[in-house]
């Protein structure tokens, strides 16, 4: 038998817009639950333990002026850390490896002690009890005949007069039955809206040393041949676990590949680089609930906070609050909160101007 309950603001998505989003909304007195499809909190924020630290599969930078990130450091007391930048670059193309003086890779950027997940960890932690509800896949969104919108999960229907969609528009398009209620223009625009890293395969290999640094490379690379296009050091604090991750198509992804991708390593930074104590791989394409079906055919990362993305919809009661629809920082940390705050302060709004008229 379905659970009917009744909510000011229903939150879809337990990432770390929509943690954000539900905070503030609880903090300003609304009445909010938030809904996620999975077991785990967090979304594209993922964390792997590898002692004596973290690694992250998923969001691993901030960067200098992104406010909103480093604020939020500060008020849960995360530990952050420089990425190493010391040492020489490679690149490799069809006529092999070349070393090039210095990293022209990568920028100064900030990274998280304990990994990007302990952020939404401390989200939900600091959340009254009962108000994220794991294993819970929103499947319809639908105006209701008295006012406000019903959230349908397989188990429960929530009744609410705001709904914040804290996922990938595209994702929500494939999952999430609207019941053709949505403008052709949004449906249009949110089935061709890319999804930041679900084309995407993060591998990570952990090392008992960082011998790159000590040959003097900064574990900075690029390649025209791949599997792996673009790599960077991830060694912890004081280097510590010792790693290096690399990005590749997620279609590449398949029997043969780990083979590849160690080769690949060798080629690069030399014989110690193909036995990695562990190897992550990460194909975020295979992720039902961050990315739907064909993701690698949506390509326009123009769409990335498109105007439409700005307006509620629904008669004003559904805003978007994912990284994908933000108008500045889109892909990063700063972008999904950034989104988030847009879409509390729409919401409350309309909440308020709804108060007004009754």
């Amino acid at each position: 038998m379905l659970q009917h309950d009744d909510h000011d603001v229903v939150v879809v998505g337990a990432g770390i817009a929509g943690l954000a989003a539900t905070a503030a909304l609880i903090a300003a007195g609304r009445d909010t639950v938030c809904l996620e499809a999975r077991s785990r909190v967090g979304g594209r924020l993922l964390s792997t333990h590898a002692p004596p630290g973290v690694l992250d599969l998923g969001a691993t930078w901030f960067w200098g002026g992104e406010r909103r990130v480093e604020d939020l450091v500060a008020r849960f007391g995360i530990d952050t850390f420089e990425q190493h930048l010391a040492g020489d670059t490679l690149v490799q193309d069809a006529t092999g490896v070349r070393r090039l003086p210095g990293n022209l890779i990568d920028a100064p950027a900030h990274r998280f002690a304990p990994g990007a997940e302990a952020l939404a960890g401390a989200f939900a932690t600091g959340l009254p009890a009962g108000v994220v509800r794991l294993d819970s896949p929103v499947t319809a969104i639908r105006p209701h005949a008295t006012g406000g919108v019903d959230v349908r999960t397989p188990g429960a229907v929530l009744h609410a007069e705001q709904v914040v969609v804290a996922l990938p528009p595209a994702l929500a398009l494939a999952r999430i039955d609207f019941d053709s209620r949505l403008p052709p223009e949004l449906v249009r625009l949110a089935r061709a809206t890319p999804v930041w890293m679900g084309a995407v395969a993060k591998v990570v290999a952990r090392y008992p040393a960082a011998f790159w640094r000590d040959a003097g490379l900064a574990g900075a690379a690029a390649s025209s041949t791949g599997p792996l296009q673009e790599l960077h050091d991830m060694s912890g604090p004081d280097g510590q676990p010792p790693a290096l991750f690399g990005f590749a198509a997620a279609q590449i992804v398949g029997p043969g590949f780990e083979q590849a991708v160690t080769a690949q390593l060798a080629q690069l930074f030399g014989p110690a680089a193909a036995r990695p104590d562990t190897l992550h791989i990460q194909n975020w394409s295979g992720e039902r609930w961050t990315t739907p079906p064909a993701v690698h055919r949506l390509g326009d990362y123009s769409l990335f906070g498109h105007p439409l993305y700005q307006q509620p919809a629904l008669d004003g009661r559904l805003h978007w609050a994912s990284t994908e629809t933000a108008t500045r920082y889109a892909g990063h940390i700063e972008g999904a909160l950034a989104a988030a705050e847009r879409a509390v302060t729409a919401s409350l709004t309309t909440d308020e101007a709804n108060s007004c008229s009754r």
